[in-house]
C-alpha cells in the first residue's frame, strides 16, 4: 500500500540520514533538510531517533547509540529557534572590553589584551573575612597549598575518579582580580565555538542585574527571555534535553534573600515566582536540574550558597610573575619602557604584591607609562599612597582636558573638581563603613548626593566612579577598585580633620577654637593613632589598606602632588616620628602576625625603614640573637622572612631559635616555606619544659629516618605536649617508622593524631607491624592514625592504559593493553597528529591531581618524566625534549648512576644504576613535591626528591634513548 511505501521510504531516509551524520558526511544536505521541515515532520524524526536508539542498545550497541544521540542532539541544537541569534548577541556584547571602563569609540577587543590569569581548585565555601589585600599577600607567599592549576576548559570537567558530574562551579577571588573577565572569555570562547561545545546554552547575568528585579515576579521562562529575548519562541521547557549554563557572577554584591532552608520548592519553569525563589530552586536543582551553574563571589560571600550544593571550588589567584610581565608587554611595545616597569615593580614589595590583582597592574601600568611619557625628575613611586595619588591627578587633567575644553598646563584642581572629588570621598567613606561597593539610588541619598550628581561624576571621573548600564531604570554606581574606594576615603577623613578638625574614627568633633589649632600637629597624630587602633581591632582588616593611604597622606610629599585638593600642613616630621613611635609601641604587643605585617607597611607609606634595617644589619653581621629580640623586632624578623624567597625555599629552623618562644614566633615562616630543616632543633623545643606546641604540621619535608628518629626524642620527653603531627610525604621508611613506634609506646606520649601517609614504613613484617605493636601499647594515645594509602600501595591517575596513540612517536610500539612502550627501528604506521611527539617520546593522557604513585619497569636507555601537556611536540629542539625546559622534570635511567634533569640542568645522584630495574615516583601536585625512588624486593630508596611549584597539570610520560629499550607500568599488590 502508498502508507506502506512511504513508512519504508521514511525509514530509510532516515537511516540513510543518521549514518551519514555518524560519519560526518553531508553537512550540507542534513541541514538544509531540518531547514525545509515542519513541526510534524520533525516530531517524527524524534520518535523514530528514539527508536534507533532503543534498538542499538538492545544490540549491545551504546557507544554507538550515544555517539548518533549525542550527534544528532548538537545537529538540532543548532537550528534551535535562538541558538544563533544568542551567539551572536553575546559575542557582540563580550568581545570588547577595556579596563577601567570603556573609553568611547575605541573599543578594544577581548583576545587582544586577555592575559591567562591562574585559577585553582581547592577549598571550601567557607568565609574569608580577611581583607583581600592580605589574602593575596598569603597566597603570594604560598607554597604548598591544597588546590591544584586549571584552565576555563577544566571548569565542568569532572577529574578521574569522581564519583558524580559537576554541576555548580564556584570561583571565588579578591575585588578586580579577573571573575567578570573570565566569564567574558568563557562566554565570547563559547558564542565563537572555540571551547565548551558539550554547553548548549550559555546564560550569563549578574547579580547586579538580578538585584533591581527585586520585588518583581517571573517564571525562569520570563526571566531568560526577559535578559534574552526569543526564549519563549524557542520552547525552554525543551531545554531539558540540553545541556544549559547560568552564569551568576557577583553573589558578593547581591541584595536578594537567599535563604535555602525555608524557601518553598519550584520545578515548574513556566510558573511566576519572586526571582529569589527562582534561584533558590535552580541552585538546589530542583528547577531545571539539568542545568548548570557558574557562580563568581569574592571570597567573604561564599558561604551565601549552602557548601553541599556546590560541586567545585576554585579560586582566581590573578596574575603569576610571568603572567605579569606578559600583561605588560601586551601593553605596550616600547620594550625599555615594559623593562623599566617591570624591574621598578619587581623592587617595590607593595607594588609587587598588588599587581597580583589585574586592575592594579592597569592602575601602576598608566601611572608610570604617564610619568617616563613626561619624563619627569625624580624618584617613580613606590608605595601605594603615590600610585594612587598620581592616579587621580591623571585622571583629573584627562577630564579638564576631555570635558572643560582646558589646556593640560591649566590648574587642574578647580572648585568645580574639588567638589567633585569630596563628594566621591564622603561616598567612599561612608560606604566603606558599611561594607558596599555598589550603590544604589538609596545609597546615595544616605551620603547626601543625589542621581543627577553622581552620573556627572560617573560622565566625568569615567576612570574613577562608573555607572553600570543596565537593562532598566535604576542605576547603579561604584568605584572602578575597591582600592580606590579606600583610598577616596582616606581622603576624606583627612581632609575633613584638616578643614574641620572632625575626627571621622572617633566621632567626637573637636572644638574650633585657636588653641586646638595651635596643637593641630598633636591631634593630627591622634587621627593616626585613632586609626591604627580602629584597623587592629578590626576583625577581618577591613581598614588596612584604608590605614596605609592615611598615613601615606600625610608626608609632605605627597601633599604636594595633591596640592590644590588636599590642604598643605608644612613639613613635620615630629608628627610622623610620633606615629612611627605608636605603631612600633603596637608592634610590641605580640600582635597576630597579618596585623603586624599591614604595620610594616604603613611604616613603609611614611618612608620609616629603620626596624627592618636594624634586623637586615644584624642578620648580615652575623649577630642575631633572638634570645634579645623585643617582639617589635621578632616581627621585624617574620616581616623580612616572609619577604626572602631564599628562605622559603629552604628554612633552616637552627640558624634562628634556640628556644620555644623563638620557635612559635617563627611558625609563619615555617608554614609558608617549602622545607624546613634541623629536627634536633625541633626536637628541643618539644622536650624543653615549658613546651606549649600542640600541633605540628612538617609534611612534604625531606625529613628522612634520621630526622624522624632526632624528632622521636622530643616525642619520647615527659614534657611534649604535642597532640597532632603530620609527617605525610617525608621519606620515612620502615626505620623512622621504628623509632616513631618506640616514641608513640612511651609512656610520656601524648601524640592522640598522626599523619604518616605517603611514606614507605615497610611491609607487615617490619615498620607496619612495629606500628601495630606501638598501638597496642597501653601508653599510647593515639585516637587516630592515618597509614594506609602509604606509597607502596597507592597507586595514583598514572596507571596502565594511559598512554593514547595519538601523542607517541612513530619508533614506539605500544603493547600489553597500552600498558608497556617499547623503541623500535621500524617506523608504526600511524595517522598524523599535532599531539604526536617528533622525537621518541610519549606523553599520558590522563593528569595527575592530589597525591599519586607509581612504578615502572624499566630496561635500556630511558627517561621518566612527568610534564606538562603545553611541551612543544613537533622538532627536536630543547623545547621538544623531556627534562630540557620549563615544562617537565625527567629521571634520567642508564648504566652507572641515575640523574635528575630540569630545564637542561642535570642534577647527579649516588643511586647506582643498572640497566634495568625499577623505578617509584611519587607526586604531590598542590604541595609541589617529586621524588623518584629505587624499588627493590624489599626496600625503598629515595634517589631525588625536588620541591616547586607546579602551575599547570602533569602528565606522566617516558623519553627513549636507543633502540630496544622499553618500559612498563608495574601493577601494584
Amino acid at each position: 500500500s502508498a502508507n506502506k511505501d512511504n513508512i519504508i521510504s521514511f525509514v530509510k531516509a532516515e537511516l540513510k540520514h543518521m549514518q551519514n551524520i555518524v560519519d560526518g558526511d553531508d553537512p550540507e544536505c542534513s541541514e538544509s533538510q531540518m531547514e525545509g521541515e515542519d513541526e510534524e515532520q520533525r516530531r517524527s524524526r524524534e520518535a523514530f531517533l528514539k527508536i534507533t536508539l532503543y534498538f542499538l542498545k538492545r544490540m549491545k550497541q551504546e557507544e554507538l547509540a550515544e555517539r548518533l544521540q549525542r550527534t544528532i542532539q548538537t545537529e538540532n541544537i543548532t537550528h534551535f529557534p535562538m541558538f544563533k541569534p544568542l551567539k551572536s548577541k553575546l559575542k557582540k556584547k563580550f568581545q570588547c572590553v577595556s579596563e577601567g571602563v570603556a573609553k568611547a569609540g575605541s573599543p578594544t577587543l577581548l583576545k587582544e589584551i586577555y592575559t591567562e590569569l591562574y585559577i585553582t581548585e581547592g577549598g571550601g565555601g567557607e568565609v574569608n573575612q580577611e581583607h583581600e589585600v592580605m589574602q593575596i599577600e598569603t597566597s603570594s607567599r604560598r607554597s604548598d597549598t591544597a588546590e591544584r592549576a586549571i584552565t576555563l576548559e577544566e571548569l565542568f570537567k569532572a577529574p578521574p575518579g569522581r564519583p558524580r558530574p559537576i554541576r555548580i562551579v564556584m570561583t571565588k577571588g579578591v575585588a578586580g582580580i579577573g571573575k567578570t573577565l573570565l566569564t567574558h572569555k568563557f562566554t565570547v570562547d563559547w558564542a565563537e565555538d572555540k571551547a565548551q561545545q558539550d554547553v548548549h546554552f550559555t546564560f550569563p547575568l549578574t547579580f547586579r542585574e538580578l538585584n533591581v528585579l527585586r520585588g518583581r515576579s517571573f517564571s525562569l521562562v520570563g526571566l531568560v527571555d526577559h535578559f534574552f529575548s526569543g526564549s519563549k519562541e524557542a520552547r525552554i521547557c525543551s531545554f531539558q534535553d540540553f545541556l544549559v549554563l547560568f552564569i551568576l557572577d557577583g553573589l558578593d554584591e547581591c541584595r536578594l534573600t537567599l535563604d535555602f532552608r525555608s524557601t518553598q520548592t519550584l520545578t515548574d519553569v513556566s510558573e511566576s515566582t519572586s526571582v529569589e525563589v527562582l534561584l533558590i530552586n535552580l541552585i538546589r536543582g530542583e528547577l531545571l536540574p539539568s542545568a548548570c551553574l557558574w557562580i563568581t563571589t569574592r571570597p567573604a560571600a561564599a558561604s551565601q550558597i549552602p557548601p553541599e550544593y556546590v560541586d567545585m571550588v576554585t579560586e582566581v589567584r590573578g596574575f603569576t610573575d610571568p603572567q605579569k610581565e606578559e600583561y605588560f608587554r601586551k601593553r605596550s611595545t616600547d620594550k625599555e619602557q615594559v623593562s623599566r616597569i617591570t624591574s621598578h615593580i619587581t623592587t617595590c614589595r607593595s607594588l609587587h604584591i598588588m599587581c597580583h590583582i589585574p586592575l592594579f597592574c592597569w592602575i601602576t601600568a598608566t601611572v608610570l607609562e604617564d610619568i617616563l611619557k613626561r619624563r619627569e625628575e625624580g624618584e617613580m613611586p613606590r608605595t601605594l599612597t603615590q600610585i594612587y595619588s598620581h592616579y587621580v591627578v591623571l585622571q583629573t587633567k584627562v577630564k579638564m582636558v576631555k570635558f572643560d575644553g582646558r589646556a593640560a598646563t591649566d590648574p587642574h584642581w578647580s572648585p568645580q573638581n574639588r567638589e567633585m572629588m569630596e563628594s566621591l570621598g564622603k561616598l567612599a567613606f561612608e560606604q566603606l563603613q558599611k561594607g558596599k561597593l555598589i550603590f544604589y539610588e538609596s545609597d546615595l541619598t544616605e551620603c547626601g548626593m543625589d542621581l543627577r550628581a553622581a552620573s556627572v561624576c560617573s560622565g566625568v571621573f569615567t576612570q574613577i566612579f562608573i555607572e553600570e548600564s543596565s537593562l532598566y531604570q535604576d542605576k547603579v554606581f561604584t568605584f572602578i577598585h575597591l582600592s580606590l574606594q579606600e583610598f577616596l576615603a582616606a581622603l576624606h577623613v583627612h581632609q575633613t580633620f584638616i578643614s574641620s578638625n572632625v575626627n571621622l574614627l572617633e566621632h567626637q568633633p573637636l572644638k574650633k577654637n585657636l588653641w586646638m589649632f595651635l596643637l593641630y600637629k598633636r591631634t593630627l597624630n591622634r587621627l593616626h593613632q585613632s586609626a591604627v587602633d580602629e584597623a587592629l581591632r578590626s576583625p577581618n582588616g577591613h581598614l588596612d589598606l584604608f590605614l596605609r593611604f592615611l598615613l601615606g597622606l600625610s608626608l609632605p610629599t605627597n601633599q604636594r602632588l595633591l596640592q590644590g585638593l588636599l590642604a598643605q600642613t608644612g613639613s613635620d616630621s615630629q608628627t610622623n616620628q610620633r606615629t612611627v613611635k605608636y605603631i612600633k609601641k603596637k608592634l610590641n604587643e605580640s600582635l597576630p602576625t597579618e596585623k603586624s605585617i599591614n604595620l610594616f607597611h604603613c611604616l613603609n607609606e611614611v618612608n620609616d625603614h629603620s626596624l627592618l634595617e636594624e634586623i637586615q644589619q644584624s642578620m648580615r653581621s652575623g649577630r642575631l640573637s633572638t634570645e634579645e629580640l623585643s617582639p617589635a623586632q621578632w616581627s621585624a624578623l617574620v616581616f623580612i622572612l616572609l619577604s626572602s624567597q631564599e628562605h622559603l625555599e629552604v628554612f633552616d629552623l637552627k640558624s634562628f631559635f634556640p628556644s620555644e618562644e623563638a620557635f612559635l614566633k617563627l611558625l609563619p615562616v615555617i608554614n609558608a616555606s617549602k622545607k624546613v630543616k634541623s629536627c634536633a632543633a625541633l626536637s628541643s623545643v618539644l622536650s624543653s619544659q615549658s613546651s606549649s606546641v600542640k600541633h605540628l604540621d612538617l609534611s612534604n619535608n625531606d625529613l628522612q629516618d634520621s630526622g624522624v628518629k632526632l624528632l622521636c626524642e622530643g616525642l619520647k620527653s615527659p614534657h611534649c605536649k604535642l597532640d597532632y603531627l603530620s609527617l605525610s610525604g617525608c621519606v620515612i621508611t620502615e626505620v623512622g617508622g621504628a623509632s616513631l613506634a618506640a616514641a608513640l609506646s612511651s609512656n610520656s606520649s601524648s601524640v592522640r593524631e598522626l599523619d604518616l601517609s605517603y611514606n614507605h614504613p615497610g611491609d607487615s613484617d617490619s615498620g607496619v607491624k612495629l606500628l601495630c605493636e606501638g598501638l597496642k601499647s597501653p601508653h599510647c594515645k593515639l585516637d587516630y592514625l592515618r597509614s594506609v594509602d602509604h606509597i607502596s600501595s597507592s597507586l595514583g591517575t598514572a596507571q596502565a592504559g594511559a598512554t593514547p596513540r595519538r601523542t607517541h612517536c612513530r619508533n614506539l610500539r605500544l603493547s600489553d593493553n597500552n600498558r608497556m612502550v617499547t623503541c623500535v627501528k621500524e617506523e608504526e604506521l600511524h595517522h598524523d597528529h599535532q599531539d604526536r611527539f617528533d622525537y621518541y617520546q610519549v606523553l599520558c593522557s590522563t593528569g595527575l591531581t592530589g597525591r599519586c604513585y607509581w612504578e615502572v619497569e624499566w630496561n635500556g636507555y630511558v627517561s621518566i618524566a612527568v610534564s606538562y601537556r603545553g611541551i612543544s611536540r613537533k622538532g627536536k629542539s630543547y623545547d621538544c625534549w623531556f627534562g630540557s625546559n620549563n615544562q617537565s622534570w625527567i629521571l634520567e635511567c642508564d648504566s652507572g648512576f641515575y640523574s635528575f634533569r630540569h630545564n637542561n640542568i642535570i642534577t647527579r645522584s649516588s643511586c647506582p644504576c643498572g640497566s634495568s630495574g625499577r623505578v617509584g615516583v611519587y607526586v604531590d601536585c598542590p604541595a609541589g613535591c617529586l621524588s623518584f625512588y629505587k624499588v627493590s624486593s624489599d626496600s625503598l630508596t629515595l634517589i631525588h626528591t625536588v620541591c616547586t611549584s607546579f602551575t599547570d597539570t602533569l602528565y606522566p610520560g617516558f623519553g627513549f634513548w636507543s633502540y630496544g629499550s622499553s618500559v612498563s607500568l608495574s601493577p601494584l599488590l
